[in-house]
């Protein structure tokens, strides 16, 4: 079974809401990656270069809680778009197993690709209006 993480999306104030729940939970970021840290053909404005492309906090039991800022090109966060699931399977071929089976009937945004972070990643919403991610981290391949 690959790993379910929660990951939350925000308008600006990632870094924000992340050392609030840090605050709660305790512990240290694992990643803190802005826009401007991501190749200039995929960032938006130098306005967003400060926003949050992906943070990672550790929380007790195994799970990490994630998140990003929207970019201004992508549709605003709001209650029920916000949260994604976050799946973490070891192999590539299990990633398409997954992707290929809960985005049947729904909405591709990512398909799965090799994305610029080094991980093959993908993103769609099921059929029940579900979000969902599925990374498999490069050094899991």
């Amino acid at each position: 079974m690959p790993a379910l993480n929660p990951y939350l999306n925000f308008n600006g104030n990632c870094q924000e809401a992340f050392d609030f729940y840090k605050s709660v939970f305790g512990g240290e970021f694992i990643m803190v990656a802005r826009f401007s840290d991501m190749p200039k053909e995929y960032r938006g404005g130098a306005h967003e270069d400060n926003k949050i492309m992906h943070i990672s906090l550790p929380l007790e039991g195994g799970n990490i809680l994630m998140g990003s800022d929207v970019p201004e090109a992508m549709e605003k966060a709001t209650p029920g778009n916000n949260v994604n699931l976050s799946l973490h399977p070891t192999t590539k071929e299990e990633a398409d197993k997954l992707f290929a089976g809960l985005s049947a009937g729904g909405n591709v945004i990512m398909p799965m690709a090799d994305a610029f972070w080094g991980a093959y990643f993908g993103m769609f919403v099921d059929k029940y209006g579900i979000n969902w991610m599925i990374n498999v981290e490069n050094r899991q391949q």
